[in-house]
């Protein structure tokens, strides 16, 4: 491991000598030093102790081999909120905040909504945090990640309506009942995707992130059990990659849903693809 910074180096000469670009030591050094943004300006002729050097040196390290920001940190920003995150759950993205936004604006008052493969809960809690007339759900099959979901509920939440959190296999062990929204960001890369050895993603949870298949065995799956548990009128709301809006209007309409349509991100990208059970 190469040694970046001496026993004593001030906060302002750690962030000449890292290897990083200047926000993620930034955010490094705030995590070690237990540091504010504006504290890191204010005290940066402050020296580091010995065994904050350590830890800088091992987190940078990590950072540069490219471990994930978010995990070293452990925590990531979504829809205004501090989730906490570790290797066992997706480290939410911005691109997600759309199917959040969707499920607001489609979910009617008093209702109730289930987020299935929540991971760190980051959808269901943001929308329990601007709706608390709603009844939430929320879904894993890794228990993992259900107990950073709940510690996650418990800490953003706090005087509000609690989640309820199932491990399950996607319906399996959801108690029969009927919702007037489903959202769900389930796998959806494909196996052997060049992507899943690049960036990021070769450090987070391979089950989370592909189907081991075609990438659309998860939407099949969520979408042709889905009219066992929605409600009359009810939407089911799914994120999926770039090219797949298509292929998932299809499985929606082939199973009966109606007002079918896709949502862009602010990339422009069909992020979210949806539709309305009538029957």
């Amino acid at each position: 491991m190469s040694e970046w910074f001496s026993v004593d180096d001030s906060i302002a000469a750690c962030q000449q000598k890292s290897p990083l670009d200047a926000l993620e030591t930034r955010m490094l050094l705030s995590h070690v030093g237990e540091l504010s943004r504006v504290q890191l300006i204010t005290q940066s002729d402050r020296q580091l102790s010995a065994g904050q050097i350590t830890a800088l040196n091992n987190l940078v390290q990590k950072r540069v081999d490219g471990e994930p920001l978010a995990y070293l940190i452990g925590e990531r920003e979504f829809f205004g909120l501090s989730f906490k995150v570790n290797p066992a759950v997706l480290i939410p993205r911005p691109d997600t905040e759309l199917l959040v936004e969707l499920a607001l604006q489609h979910t009617p008052d008093k209702a109730s909504l289930l987020d299935m493969g929540t991971g760190s809960g980051a959808i269901a809690i943001s929308i329990a945090v601007q709706r608390h007339d709603l009844t939430i759900y929320a879904c894993d099959i890794s228990n993992d990640a259900l107990e950073i979901a709940k510690f996650n509920a418990d800490k953003l939440l706090k005087d509000r309506p609690s989640i309820a959190f199932y491990q399950s296999d996607w319906y399996q062990q959801i108690p029969p009942q009927r919702f007037n929204t489903i959202v769900s960001n389930p796998p959806y890369i494909v196996k052997d995707d060049e992507h899943l050895s690049q960036g990021d993603l070769r450090f987070e949870p391979i089950n989370a992130l592909t189907d081991h298949a075609d990438g659309l065995s998860a939407y099949r799956k969520i979408i042709g059990d889905a009219p066992a548990y929605l409600a009359k009128d009810g939407w089911l709301l799914m994120e999926h990659g770039y090219h797949q809006s298509q292929d998932v209007q299809t499985l929606l309409r082939d199973r009966g849903f109606s007002e079918v349509q896709s949502w862009q991100d602010l990339a422009g990208i069909w992020r979210v693809t949806g539709g309305r059970w009538l029957a």
